[in-house]
């Protein structure tokens, strides 16, 4: 699951909330007949186009990563109107799908001080199986 955004704000605060997210570790569950287990994954940080981030995670973890990166402004310092103008444009641009509802709840603890964030769109992967020696035959999200 990748979620993209525009992160704005002071620089070094904005570098702090990113590296929390890339230490934030999530359980991503894989399968192999039927056998589970899970695998703790951490989050990535991926670099788009025009200042966009693209945090990219297993996708059980969506409704908490939505919550923790709720957006803060609809506009931008400059009085651009990001969902009218801008957002459409983005989204297409990515290749994004809409952000969908998610249910209320516990936060990560990511240091979203003096941190402004744009909430574009979300990306899902499909399923592999892997071929490595950790996940050779077990089915789990390609991220």
């Amino acid at each position: 699951m990748h979620v993209s955004f525009i992160p704005y704000g002071e620089r070094g605060c904005v570098e702090r909330m990113l590296r929390d997210m890339e230490a934030q570790k999530h359980l991503m569950p894989m399968t192999k007949g039927k056998k589970m287990r899970g695998v703790w994954m951490p989050g990535q940080i991926r670099d788009l186009p025009f200042g966009v981030k693209e945090y990219v995670f297993p996708k059980e973890s969506l409704d908490f990563v939505l919550r923790t990166l709720m957006p803060t402004l609809s506009t931008s310092s400059y009085g651009i109107k990001m969902k009218g103008l801008i957002m459409p444009f983005l989204r297409k641009l990515l290749k994004l799908k809409k952000i969908p509802k998610y249910k209320e709840g516990e936060v990560f603890k990511w240091g979203k001080a003096f941190v402004s964030i744009v909430l574009l769109g979300i990306r899902e992967d499909g399923e592999i199986v892997g071929t490595y020696i950790d996940d050779k035959g077990w089915t789990h999200e390609a991220l």
